[in-house]
């Protein structure tokens, strides 16, 4: 299986070349040159699987460079029973990734996939987990070192970190936005103390910590000298890590190969919802891939009109599911890509005007870039928003209609789920968080406090180690130069 960049100029790669890194060197993102296909008897053979070996089915399909005993023996370690253990009460915590059916009934069948039960109570552990056993794996072939710079809008630095943390030859730099994570999240990641987890709390939104990244990533010569890969969503090793448990969350919720089901993604980035594109793409029988989006509304415009706009920081909301705080969705080119046919000269050209001018737009209409808005339908997509009143009302209406609490970014899926739910196609929404973590808002919604795992009672007081620095890349720069010593 060879990669190669969505802008055309970067030579072709294996799976191992490119799992240490992010951007490639023209870049863009990298993509399997062919999708893998799944057929109708492998789906029969899988329905019987564990989430581990299911896991490796789909992997070595893209992973064709690692010996399969390898590969096997890295998702048997990872999925594991005693990693995602924060399962709620009546979850199999061995299931992985359990289906609860919110409701079935001639006008709709609701079910939430649980993705939360991993160390730090979010979807990020299900592929980050394995990202960090891959790491460790790749490093220690090459008896080589590797220092991660990424970026958080709430959930992925929590799991990088947790998934790094005392991992040989591995140093993690994370930055998040200054003051705009919840107390929860920024206690997760700023009390970790091992020496090899470094917090930068950037002064500026999200997508100042993104842009900070791929303006490091671009510069090559520092990222070679640096040793500097990435964990962020425009890996690919965790972009096929997520597309499993479209196919788990698939396999539980029918009986056979003509059934079909939707999924609604809570999105901000779009690297979640990208992994369902692919597992469509590999012939999962999948109806609607729904993107539900807060106020921060970019791709939910996009697949309404056909425009792609992105925002500046000052246009950026902070909210109360501040992990969707994305005005710039990285992932997004990735679809793009496919949607234009897999012209990488117009992909380049495409996104080299959201840097220029701000987006770029294919809804056909006078003075548009194009008109292939009108393929978007061919490829499964839908979007829907959800504001703050809405997903007040939802998590009340949830735990009145369900006895369920979830968090705030979950409740955003379930409003926009319900409104393009179909009768008889299971309707799957990913749940994104435990609610936990967003504790300010169901307090606000219920009440009463969300309840905690064991272990998470008191982490808001314990003592918090990070920097606070300005959005500047140089700044950045000499920060991981003095910390790394190359």
């Amino acid at each position: 299986m060879q990669y190669a960049s969505t802008r055309g100029h970067a030579p072709q790669q294996t799976f191992s070349q490119i799992l240490l890194g992010g951007l490639a060197s023209d870049g863009g993102l990298f993509l399997p040159t062919t999708y893998p296909q799944v057929s109708g008897e492998e789906l029969n053979a899988w329905r019987g699987l564990s989430y581990a070996d299911l896991a490796f089915e789909i992997l070595k399909k893209f992973a064709t460079d690692i010996p399969e005993a390898d590969l096997r023996e890295i998702t048997r370690k990872t999925y594991t029973a005693d990693v995602y253990k924060n399962a709620r009460a009546g979850e199999d915590a061995a299931q992985i990734t359990p289906l609860r059916t919110l409701e079935n009934n001639a006008e709709r069948h609701l079910v939430l996939q649980a993705l939360s039960n991993g160390p730090t109570l979010a979807f990020k552990d299900m592929a980050m987990q394995l990202l960090g056993n891959l790491f460790e794996y790749a490093l220690a072939k090459e008896q080589a070192e590797l220092n991660i710079f990424g970026a958080t809008s709430g959930d992925t630095g929590s799991a990088a970190e947790y998934a790094m943390r005392g991992k040989r030859g591995i140093r993690v730099f994370m930055l998040s936005p200054h003051q705009k994570m919840s107390a929860f999240q920024t206690a997760q990641m700023f009390s970790l103390q091992d020496p090899n987890i470094l917090n930068i709390a950037v002064q500026g939104v999200f997508d100042d910590c993104q842009d900070l990244v791929k303006a490091v990533s671009n510069d090559l010569a520092f990222k070679q000298q640096q040793k500097i890969g990435t964990v962020n969503s425009i890996n690919w090793a965790r972009v096929v890590a997520q597309v499993v448990y479209y196919f788990r969350g698939y396999l539980s919720a029918t009986t056979d190969n003509t059934q079909k089901v939707s999924f609604t993604v809570p999105s901000g980035n779009f690297g979640n919802i990208c992994a369902g594109h692919i597992a469509r793409m590999m012939g999962l029988p999948i109806d609607q891939l729904v993107v539900a989006t807060n106020e921060n509304d970019v791709l939910d415009e996009f697949f309404r009109t056909g425009i792609y706009r992105v925002r500046a920081s000052a246009e950026t909301w902070h909210t109360t599911s501040p992990s969707m705080d994305i005005s710039k969705a990285s992932n997004f080119e990735r679809f793009i890509f496919d949607l234009l046919d897999r012209d990488a000269e117009r992909v380049r050209k495409l996104f080299a005007q959201v840097e220029s001018r701000g987006g770029f737009d294919l809804s056909g209409g006078e003075g548009s870039d194009g008109d292939e808005f009108r393929q978007v339908a061919a490829f499964g997509f839908v979007s829907g928003k959800s504001v703050h009143a809405d997903r007040i009302n939802t998590i009340r209406q949830v735990q009145a209609n369900y006895g369920i609490t979830v968090d705030t970014h979950t409740a955003d899926g379930i409003k926009v789920a319900l409104e393009h739910a179909k009768p008889g196609v299971p309707m799957i929404v990913l749940e994104t968080a435990l609610p936990a973590k967003f504790n300010e808002t169901i307090r606000e919604a219920l009440g009463h406090d969300a309840e905690r795992p064991a272990g998470f009672e008191n982490i808001e007081a314990l003592p918090q180690r990070f920097v606070v620095m300005p959005a500047d890349v140089q700044a950045m720069k000499d920060y991981i130069r003095q910390h790394t010593g190359l």
